[in-house]
């Protein structure tokens, strides 16, 4: 026995009212982006609330960005790199992102330098942020802009 369906005929308003959850559904799965905010509680629970204080960190981003897709970001930090005095790991963090995280990096004394660079992408205009942990616990940051004319992030 074959069966068979029967499709009825739907209203303008079922149509429309269709129509309308589709678009809700759509931009349910769209990611917010991280702020300042986000950045300061990573921040916070990276250095346990202690002070950060200004460091040598030298940063290397463009301050335009033509294309937000690849984005280089490198940094070096002035530090002995001994066993009594060496930079123990790397944040980068940028708050204009979904999430806040961008890299971490660790080192140990016996890379003799810290420094590392890498590639990221800018969804928008935003700051980047290094977090460096120095071994005997201490904080030290340094920020800059890059401005992006075409998004990464599907912008």
């Amino acid at each position: 026995m074959k069966q068979t369906k029967q499709f009825s005929t739907i209203s303008r308003r079922q149509a429309l009212a269709m129509l309308g959850a589709a678009g809700v559904a759509a931009f349910a799965g769209v990611p917010a982006y991280a702020d300042g905010a986000a950045v300061a509680a990573k921040i916070k629970g990276l250095t346990g609330g202690k002070s950060v204080g200004e460091g040598t960190i030298e940063l290397d981003l463009p301050e335009i960005a033509e294309n937000g897709n690849a984005v280089k970001v490198a940094f070096s930090i002035d530090s002995p790199m001994t066993a009594d005095n060496y930079v123990k790991a790397v944040h980068v963090m940028a708050d204009g992102n979904p999430t806040p995280d961008v890299a971490s990096f660790n080192f140990t004394p016996a890379m003799g330098a810290c420094s590392a660079s890498t590639r990221m992408r800018l969804a928008k205009t935003q700051n980047i942020i290094v977090l460096a942990e120095m071994n005997d616990g201490s904080f030290k940051q340094a920020q800059a802009t890059v401005k992006v004319t075409i998004g990464g992030c599907g912008g």
